[in-house]
C-alpha cells in the first residue's frame, strides 16, 4: 500500500470537508467536489519535482494568505497596484516553469550558465513593472459587501470633497480630481473602487484609500466563511508538495546541485 496516496487523500477529503462545515448549501458542495478534483488531478502534474514545487508554491501561498484575509473581522484595504503585484508574484514559479523554460535561451545558458535564470526573471519583473506603471488607479477592499461599504466610503467621501456626487455606483469628487465606480464580487465579500476614465489625481486617489483605510479600521464585519475553500485549496497543494518532497529528497538535492553548477 502506498501510505503516501492514502495520506493525501485523507487531506483532500478533510479540506474539501472544511467548507461544507461552515455553511452546508449547494455553492459550499461543489466547492467541495472541486477541490477534490483538484486533488485528484494534482499527481498528475507533470515535471520534476522541484518545477512542480516551484510553479504550485506560491500560488498555494497565496491562496492561503487572501483566504485568512477574508476570514478576518476586518475588511482589509489594499491598493489596485499591490493587488496586482501580489498576483504577479503568485504566478511567478508558474511563469518560470512555462512560458520561460520554453523560450529558455540555449545559446545564451552556453556562455553564462545559470546567470540566464538571472535574467528571465530580471525581463520578467520588469514586464511587471511596466503593467504596474500602466494600470488605472483602483481600490480592492476585501471581506466587505457593497451595501456594507456605501455609507462608511459616503461617510469618508463627505468630509474629503463636500462637492462629492453619486450617481447609481458611480462617483465624482471633483476637488480631488478623482471619478470612480464600484463594482462588487458578491460571493467573495470583495468590493472595488476603480477609476473611471483616464483623467485621474493619483494624489487624490491616496488621499481617498488613506481616509477609506482609516474608517474601516475601525469596523468589525461577519467573516467570510466563503474563504475556507481558498485556504481549503492552499493548504491541499502545500501538502501536494511537502509529500512530494518528502517521496524523493535526493532527487530535490540533485536537481538544485545541478542548477547552481551548472
Amino acid at each position: 500500500m502506498d501510505w503516501w496516496n492514502v495520506v493525501f487523500a485523507l487531506i483532500v477529503l478533510a479540506g474539501a470537508l472544511a467548507p461544507l462545515g461552515f455553511r452546508a448549501d449547494l455553492l459550499s458542495l461543489g466547492t467541495a467536489a472541486a477541490l477534490v478534483a483538484m486533488g485528484a488531478a494534482l499527481p498528475m502534474f507533470p515535471g520534476p519535482a522541484v518545477g512542480v514545487c516551484l510553479a504550485l508554491g506560491p500560488v498555494a501561498i497565496y491562496l492561503v494568505l487572501l483566504g485568512i484575509i477574508n476570514l478576518s473581522r476586518r475588511p482589509y484595504l489594499v491598493s489596485g497596484v499591490r493587488d496586482t503585484a501580489a498576483l504577479a508574484l503568485a504566478v511567478t514559479g508558474l511563469v518560470m516553469v512555462g512560458p520561460a523554460e520554453l523560450f529558455y535561451p540555449l545559446s545564451a545558458s552556453i556562455r553564462l550558465g545559470a546567470f540566464v535564470w538571472v535574467l528571465v526573471v530580471s525581463l520578467y519583473l520588469l514586464a511587471v513593472v511596466l503593467v504596474l506603471l500602466m494600470l488605472r488607479p483602483r481600490l480592492v477592499i476585501y471581506n466587505i459587501s457593497t451595501d456594507e461599504l456605501r455609507p462608511i466610503l459616503a461617510e469618508v467621501v463627505g468630509k474629503l470633497d463636500p462637492d462629492a456626487r453619486w450617481a447609481q455606483d458611480s462617483l465624482a469628487l471633483p476637488s480631488l480630481g478623482v471619478q470612480l465606480h464600484v463594482e462588487s464580487l458578491a460571493r467573495l465579500r470583495n468590493v472595488s473602487l476603480v477609476s473611471s476614465g483616464p483623467a485621474q489625481n493619483h494624489q487624490g486617489w491616496r488621499r481617498l484609500e488613506l481616509a477609506l483605510a482609516a474608517a474601516l479600521a475601525q469596523v468589525e464585519v461577519p467573516r467570510n466563511v466563503r474563504a475556507m475553500s481558498l485556504v481549503s485549496a492552499g493548504l491541499i497543494i502545500l501538502a501536494f508538495l511537502v509529500l512530494t518532497v518528502s517521496r524523493d529528497p535526493r532527487e530535490i538535492a540533485q536537481t538544485l546541485r545541478d542548477v547552481i553548477h551548472f
